[in-house]
Protein backbone atom coordinates (compact mmCIF):
# COMPACT_ATOMS: atom_id res chain seq x y z
CA UNK A 1 0.00 0.00 0.00
CA UNK A 2 1.28 3.26 -0.41
CA UNK A 3 1.16 5.93 1.76
CA UNK A 4 -0.68 9.36 2.09
CA UNK A 5 2.43 11.02 1.12
CA UNK A 6 2.53 9.28 -2.29
CA UNK A 7 -1.02 9.30 -3.03
CA UNK A 8 -1.03 13.15 -2.95
CA UNK A 9 2.01 14.45 -3.59
CA UNK A 10 1.31 17.91 -4.97
CA UNK A 11 1.37 18.86 -8.70
CA UNK A 12 3.99 21.10 -9.69
CA UNK A 13 2.89 24.65 -11.57
CA UNK A 14 4.03 23.12 -15.12
CA UNK A 15 1.92 20.19 -15.02
CA UNK A 16 -1.20 22.58 -14.52
CA UNK A 17 -2.80 23.14 -18.29
CA UNK A 18 -5.88 25.62 -19.08
CA UNK A 19 -8.45 23.35 -20.63
CA UNK A 20 -9.43 25.14 -24.58
CA UNK A 21 -13.03 23.74 -25.35
CA UNK A 22 -13.99 25.46 -28.03
CA UNK A 23 -16.75 25.29 -30.60
CA UNK A 24 -13.97 23.28 -33.03
CA UNK A 25 -13.38 20.76 -30.08
CA UNK A 26 -16.85 20.61 -29.34
CA UNK A 27 -17.86 19.71 -32.75
CA UNK A 28 -15.25 16.98 -32.86
CA UNK A 29 -16.51 15.70 -30.00
CA UNK A 30 -19.97 15.24 -30.85
CA UNK A 31 -19.13 13.46 -34.16
CA UNK A 32 -17.33 10.92 -32.23
CA UNK A 33 -20.08 10.34 -30.10
CA UNK A 34 -22.37 10.33 -33.88
CA UNK A 35 -20.47 7.54 -34.98
CA UNK A 36 -19.89 5.39 -31.89
CA UNK A 37 -16.08 5.69 -31.96
CA UNK A 38 -13.80 5.93 -28.94
CA UNK A 39 -10.26 8.02 -29.06
CA UNK A 40 -7.60 7.38 -26.28
CA UNK A 41 -7.41 11.13 -25.98
CA UNK A 42 -10.73 10.86 -24.16
CA UNK A 43 -10.35 7.47 -22.42
CA UNK A 44 -7.15 8.35 -20.83
CA UNK A 45 -7.63 11.74 -19.72
CA UNK A 46 -4.74 13.42 -22.24
CA UNK A 47 -4.09 16.64 -21.20
CA UNK A 48 -2.97 17.81 -24.96
CA UNK A 49 -6.68 16.73 -26.03
CA UNK A 50 -7.53 19.96 -27.14
CA UNK A 51 -4.32 21.18 -28.69
CA UNK A 52 -3.96 17.67 -30.72
CA UNK A 53 -7.96 17.92 -32.00
CA UNK A 54 -8.13 21.30 -33.02
CA UNK A 55 -5.06 22.76 -33.76
CA UNK A 56 -2.49 20.19 -34.91
CA UNK A 57 -4.87 18.10 -36.69
CA UNK A 58 -3.90 15.02 -35.03
CA UNK A 59 -5.87 12.45 -33.06
CA UNK A 60 -6.15 8.99 -31.62
CA UNK A 61 -8.09 6.71 -32.16
CA UNK A 62 -8.98 3.73 -29.84
CA UNK A 63 -10.69 0.31 -32.10
CA UNK A 64 -12.05 -2.65 -30.88
CA UNK A 65 -14.36 -1.09 -28.02
CA UNK A 66 -13.92 0.85 -24.80
CA UNK A 67 -13.29 -2.41 -22.75
CA UNK A 68 -9.88 -3.61 -22.29
CA UNK A 69 -9.05 -7.24 -20.94
CA UNK A 70 -6.00 -5.94 -19.08
CA UNK A 71 -5.79 -4.44 -15.90
CA UNK A 72 -3.01 -2.44 -16.10
CA UNK A 73 -1.81 -0.23 -13.08
CA UNK A 74 -1.43 3.00 -14.80
CA UNK A 75 -4.03 2.91 -16.96
CA UNK A 76 -7.96 4.84 -16.76
CA UNK A 77 -9.48 2.76 -19.26
CA UNK A 78 -12.03 0.57 -18.60
CA UNK A 79 -11.12 -3.46 -17.87
CA UNK A 80 -13.40 -6.66 -18.27
CA UNK A 81 -14.65 -8.84 -21.01
CA UNK A 82 -14.88 -7.40 -23.93
CA UNK A 83 -18.90 -8.07 -25.81
CA UNK A 84 -18.49 -6.47 -29.17
CA UNK A 85 -16.34 -6.70 -32.51
CA UNK A 86 -17.72 -3.49 -34.73
CA UNK A 87 -16.03 -4.96 -38.04
CA UNK A 88 -17.96 -2.02 -39.82
CA UNK A 89 -15.34 -0.02 -37.28
CA UNK A 90 -12.63 0.86 -39.87
CA UNK A 91 -15.31 2.66 -42.43
CA UNK A 92 -15.89 4.52 -39.33
CA UNK A 93 -12.73 5.66 -38.57
CA UNK A 94 -11.56 6.68 -42.13
CA UNK A 95 -14.91 8.64 -42.55
CA UNK A 96 -13.73 10.63 -38.90
CA UNK A 97 -10.46 11.15 -40.37
CA UNK A 98 -11.91 12.69 -43.35
CA UNK A 99 -14.41 15.13 -41.44
CA UNK A 100 -11.59 15.90 -39.31
CA UNK A 101 -9.02 16.45 -41.73
CA UNK A 102 -6.56 15.10 -40.17
CA UNK A 103 -3.01 15.70 -41.05
CA UNK A 104 -1.82 12.39 -39.28
CA UNK A 105 -3.96 9.58 -37.30
CA UNK A 106 -2.84 7.55 -34.81
CA UNK A 107 -5.16 4.47 -34.36
CA UNK A 108 -4.47 2.36 -31.62
CA UNK A 109 -6.46 -0.31 -29.12
CA UNK A 110 -7.31 -1.62 -26.10
CA UNK A 111 -5.73 -4.96 -25.62
CA UNK A 112 -7.92 -7.96 -26.72
CA UNK A 113 -6.48 -11.07 -25.50
CA UNK A 114 -10.34 -12.96 -25.93
CA UNK A 115 -9.59 -12.56 -29.63
CA UNK A 116 -7.25 -15.45 -31.46
CA UNK A 117 -5.56 -12.44 -33.54
CA UNK A 118 -5.69 -10.54 -30.88
CA UNK A 119 -7.37 -7.68 -33.38
CA UNK A 120 -4.60 -7.73 -35.71
CA UNK A 121 -7.31 -8.12 -38.60
CA UNK A 122 -9.11 -5.07 -37.87
CA UNK A 123 -6.59 -3.30 -37.13
CA UNK A 124 -5.19 -4.23 -40.47
CA UNK A 125 -8.42 -3.41 -42.13
CA UNK A 126 -8.59 0.39 -40.27
CA UNK A 127 -4.95 1.06 -41.46
CA UNK A 128 -6.40 0.23 -45.63
CA UNK A 129 -9.73 2.22 -44.91
CA UNK A 130 -8.05 5.32 -44.06
CA UNK A 131 -5.73 5.20 -46.35
CA UNK A 132 -8.06 4.19 -48.96
CA UNK A 133 -10.40 7.44 -48.04
CA UNK A 134 -7.68 9.77 -47.15
CA UNK A 135 -4.59 9.06 -49.35
CA UNK A 136 -2.27 12.05 -47.72
CA UNK A 137 -3.18 11.72 -44.24
CA UNK A 138 -0.03 9.63 -42.22
CA UNK A 139 -1.06 6.44 -40.28
CA UNK A 140 0.39 5.21 -37.14
CA UNK A 141 -0.65 2.38 -35.20
CA UNK A 142 -0.12 1.37 -31.26
CA UNK A 143 -1.00 -1.69 -30.66
CA UNK A 144 -0.74 -4.33 -27.98
CA UNK A 145 1.53 -6.72 -27.67
CA UNK A 146 -1.02 -8.93 -29.62
CA UNK A 147 0.01 -12.08 -27.58
CA UNK A 148 3.63 -11.91 -28.35
CA UNK A 149 2.63 -13.94 -31.83
CA UNK A 150 4.79 -13.19 -34.96
CA UNK A 151 1.66 -13.67 -37.11
CA UNK A 152 -0.22 -11.63 -35.59
CA UNK A 153 2.53 -8.53 -35.94
CA UNK A 154 2.48 -9.54 -39.60
CA UNK A 155 -0.75 -9.56 -40.24
CA UNK A 156 -0.72 -5.14 -38.93
CA UNK A 157 2.87 -4.65 -40.59
CA UNK A 158 1.22 -6.04 -44.32
CA UNK A 159 -1.17 -3.12 -44.27
CA UNK A 160 2.09 -1.00 -44.05
CA UNK A 161 0.93 1.91 -41.68
CA UNK A 162 3.59 4.42 -41.69
CA UNK A 163 5.14 4.40 -38.14
CA UNK A 164 4.88 0.97 -35.68
CA UNK A 165 4.17 2.26 -32.18
CA UNK A 166 4.63 -0.42 -29.20
CA UNK A 167 4.95 1.09 -25.55
CA UNK A 168 7.66 -0.78 -23.38
CA UNK A 169 5.81 2.01 -20.86
CA UNK A 170 8.17 1.66 -18.01
CA UNK A 171 11.35 0.26 -16.95
CA UNK A 172 12.45 -3.68 -16.69
CA UNK A 173 12.36 -4.33 -13.39
CA UNK A 174 9.13 -2.08 -12.67
CA UNK A 175 7.01 -3.73 -15.41
CA UNK A 176 5.98 -6.73 -13.20
CA UNK A 177 4.29 -4.02 -11.00
CA UNK A 178 3.13 -1.87 -13.60
CA UNK A 179 1.50 -3.77 -16.61
CA UNK A 180 -0.87 -6.51 -16.87
CA UNK A 181 -0.19 -9.61 -18.90
CA UNK A 182 2.34 -7.56 -21.14
CA UNK A 183 6.73 -8.37 -20.32
CA UNK A 184 9.44 -6.38 -21.01
CA UNK A 185 10.99 -8.87 -22.99
CA UNK A 186 7.82 -9.56 -24.97
CA UNK A 187 7.55 -5.97 -25.73
CA UNK A 188 11.00 -5.65 -27.14
CA UNK A 189 10.66 -7.98 -29.34
CA UNK A 190 7.00 -7.26 -30.71
CA UNK A 191 9.68 -4.19 -31.82
CA UNK A 192 12.35 -6.02 -32.88
CA UNK A 193 10.21 -8.44 -35.59
CA UNK A 194 8.11 -4.97 -36.78
CA UNK A 195 11.97 -3.65 -38.12
CA UNK A 196 12.52 -7.02 -39.41
CA UNK A 197 9.39 -7.34 -41.31
CA UNK A 198 9.50 -4.09 -43.04
CA UNK A 199 13.11 -2.18 -42.14
CA UNK A 200 11.48 1.15 -43.59
CA UNK A 201 8.57 1.49 -41.47
CA UNK A 202 9.95 3.58 -38.69
CA UNK A 203 9.32 1.73 -35.27
CA UNK A 204 8.29 4.37 -32.00
CA UNK A 205 7.88 3.48 -27.87
CA UNK A 206 7.13 5.25 -25.10
CA UNK A 207 8.26 5.69 -21.21
CA UNK A 208 6.17 6.91 -18.46
CA UNK A 209 8.57 8.95 -16.13
CA UNK A 210 7.42 9.51 -12.07
CA UNK A 211 6.84 5.49 -11.04
CA UNK A 212 9.99 5.20 -9.73
CA UNK A 213 12.82 4.48 -11.66
CA UNK A 214 16.16 5.36 -11.64
CA UNK A 215 18.05 7.38 -14.35
CA UNK A 216 20.44 4.03 -14.82
CA UNK A 217 17.55 1.99 -15.27
CA UNK A 218 16.08 4.52 -18.12
CA UNK A 219 19.31 4.45 -19.65
CA UNK A 220 19.28 0.82 -19.70
CA UNK A 221 15.40 0.80 -21.11
CA UNK A 222 16.56 3.22 -24.00
CA UNK A 223 20.09 1.08 -24.69
CA UNK A 224 17.71 -1.80 -24.87
CA UNK A 225 14.78 -0.09 -27.15
CA UNK A 226 17.96 1.24 -29.73
CA UNK A 227 19.13 -2.53 -29.66
CA UNK A 228 15.71 -3.51 -31.35
CA UNK A 229 15.74 -1.09 -33.70
CA UNK A 230 13.59 1.86 -32.57
CA UNK A 231 13.97 4.71 -34.03
CA UNK A 232 11.68 6.84 -31.81
CA UNK A 233 11.60 7.39 -28.44
CA UNK A 234 8.32 9.45 -26.45
CA UNK A 235 9.41 10.46 -22.39
CA UNK A 236 6.27 12.35 -20.37
CA UNK A 237 4.96 12.49 -17.17
CA UNK A 238 3.13 9.69 -15.44
CA UNK A 239 0.03 10.86 -13.58
CA UNK A 240 -1.86 8.99 -11.31
CA UNK A 241 -5.49 8.71 -13.40
CA UNK A 242 -7.47 7.63 -10.04
CA UNK A 243 -6.78 6.80 -6.26
CA UNK A 244 -7.45 3.51 -6.89
CA UNK A 245 -3.84 3.65 -9.29
CA UNK A 246 -0.26 3.62 -8.94
CA UNK A 247 1.00 6.92 -7.19
CA UNK A 248 3.31 9.38 -8.88
CA UNK A 249 6.87 8.77 -7.09
CA UNK A 250 8.70 11.87 -8.36
CA UNK A 251 7.69 14.42 -10.51
CA UNK A 252 10.51 15.29 -13.04
CA UNK A 253 10.95 18.92 -14.00
CA UNK A 254 10.80 20.34 -17.59
CA UNK A 255 15.22 20.55 -17.27
CA UNK A 256 15.39 17.29 -16.63
CA UNK A 257 13.15 16.05 -19.62
CA UNK A 258 15.39 18.15 -21.73
CA UNK A 259 18.67 16.54 -20.53
CA UNK A 260 17.03 13.24 -20.83
CA UNK A 261 16.17 14.21 -24.77
CA UNK A 262 20.10 14.98 -25.25
CA UNK A 263 20.22 11.42 -23.74
CA UNK A 264 18.50 9.78 -25.96
CA UNK A 265 19.59 11.56 -28.85
CA UNK A 266 23.02 10.90 -28.20
CA UNK A 267 22.15 7.02 -27.87
CA UNK A 268 20.87 7.09 -31.69
CA UNK A 269 17.07 7.50 -31.65
CA UNK A 270 16.35 9.64 -34.70
CA UNK A 271 13.64 11.57 -33.02
CA UNK A 272 12.90 11.96 -28.72
CA UNK A 273 9.68 14.02 -27.96
CA UNK A 274 10.69 14.72 -24.29
CA UNK A 275 8.33 16.55 -21.46
CA UNK A 276 6.08 17.18 -18.52
CA UNK A 277 3.27 16.70 -20.84
CA UNK A 278 4.38 14.44 -23.47
CA UNK A 279 1.92 11.19 -24.34
CA UNK A 280 2.68 8.72 -27.00
CA UNK A 281 0.72 10.42 -29.88
CA UNK A 282 2.12 13.91 -29.19
CA UNK A 283 3.29 15.71 -31.87
CA UNK A 284 3.58 12.50 -33.65
CA UNK A 285 2.63 14.12 -37.16
CA UNK A 286 6.53 16.04 -37.17
CA UNK A 287 8.08 12.17 -35.69
CA UNK A 288 6.69 10.50 -38.96
CA UNK A 289 9.00 13.21 -40.98
CA UNK A 290 11.88 13.15 -39.20
CA UNK A 291 12.23 9.77 -39.04
CA UNK A 292 11.99 9.02 -42.25
CA UNK A 293 14.70 11.54 -42.95
CA UNK A 294 16.55 9.83 -40.57
CA UNK A 295 16.95 6.51 -42.08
Amino acid sequence: MASKKEEYLRKPEWLKIKLNTNESYTDLKKMMRSKNLHTVCEEARCPNIHECWAVRKTATFMILGAICTRACRFCAVKTGLPTELDLQEPVRVAESVTQMNLKHVVITAVARDDLRDGGAAVFAETVKEVRKANPFTTIEVLPSDMGGKFENLKMLMDAKPDIMNHNIETVRDLTPRVRARATYERSLEFLRRAKEINPDIPTKSSIMLGLGETNEQLYEAMDDLRAAGVNIITLGQYLQPTKNHLPVKKYYTPDEFAALKEVALGKGFSHCESGPLVRSSYHADEQVQSAKQAQ
